[in-house]
């Protein structure tokens, strides 16, 4: 499989009703570096206004944040990321995962609590809580035997039966919810897909990023029509690890995914959060480009 290169550009902007102040946030859209799958070439993050504190760290699950913090008062604030990223995913290969019973027994013997280790995946999380109905829906594709052969069933069934719609939920919406109206958004098909696999005992965590688009033949490819994307890792085993899973496209993650973060859920790699002192609201818009170079 050849590898991409991509810029990437991403704007993230904010309106606020009044005049703003005393605002602290985290921010996660820096894409990151992942051995044998991503690299980054060349990134940049910036923020308008120039806040007066920042600092850049890498989180436990190793994902890039930046902490900003503002004393003065402001109307809006601008969130500007631009990357250079070369992807190449190594080809799928052969599915040697074992049974979902016999998994128990290849998570037992990690003997490891680091960022990527299987137990950290397992539990229920803020957006992907364990749901005894979503379980029983999970349920239904253990037939398929192997855990990939199962996640990959779970994931095109997500994709089949439900409907994709960007006004039937939030960013808030939680896994229950957003089975029971059986229709949301990509962070939603995930948040199913992990809590489902979760449930019947295989370890899941959410993943965010980019994914190009492909514009319809003879149509040109509108600026700032991307966004940020959100699909599913999936550990198989001791000899086929972490495996990527997009059940909101029903595919395989592949070279037109460039990965930001992993985490348990949408809570653990939001593109921003934080607070701020402010009276009315605000309104908040999202421009991603991604394209192909070379």
């Amino acid at each position: 499989m050849n590898g991409m290169h991509y810029d990437i550009r991403l704007t993230l902007h904010y309106d606020y009703d009044g005049w703003a102040g005393g605002g602290r946030h985290q921010v996660r859209v820096m894409p990151q570096t992942i051995p044998g799958v991503q690299r980054v070439i060349a990134a940049s993050l910036s923020f308008s206004p120039e806040p007066a504190e920042r600092s850049d760290f890498s989180d436990f699950f190793g994902n890039h944040a930046a902490s900003i913090a503002y004393r003065e008062a402001h109307e809006t604030l601008d969130v500007k990321m631009s990357a250079r990223i070369a992807v190449k995913r190594p080809e799928p290969g052969l599915d040697v995962s074992p049974t979902v019973p016999a998994l128990g027994d290849e998570i037992r013997q990690v003997l490891s609590l680091a960022p990527d280790a299987p137990h950290h995946f397992l539990a229920s999380s803020d957006h992907a809580g364990i749901d005894p109905a979503i379980t029983a829906y999970a349920a239904e594709s253990l037939a398929l035997g192997s855990v990939l052969g199962v996640a990959d069933h779970l994931c095109h069934r997500l994709h089949d039966e439900f409907a994709y719609d960007n006004e039937a939920t939030t960013v808030a919406t939680h896994a229950a919810d957003a089975f029971r109206l059986k229709r949301g958004v990509c962070q939603d098909f995930s948040h199913v897909l992990i809590a489902g696999l979760r449930g019947i005992g295989i370890p899941a965590g959410y993943v965010s990023g980019f994914l190009r688009t492909i514009p319809p033949e003879g149509k040109e490819r509108l600026e700032g029509a991307d966004a940020m994307h959100a699909w599913v890792k999936v550990w198989c085993g001791r000899e086929m690890g972490w495996q990527e899973f997009d059940p909101t496209n029903a595919m395989r993650a592949g070279n037109d995914h460039i990965t930001v973060g992993h985490g348990r859920d949408y809570s653990d790699v939001a593109p921003i959060v934080g607070r701020l002192k402010m009276t009315g609201g605000q309104v908040g818009e999202q421009s991603v480009d991604v394209v192909p170079v070379g």
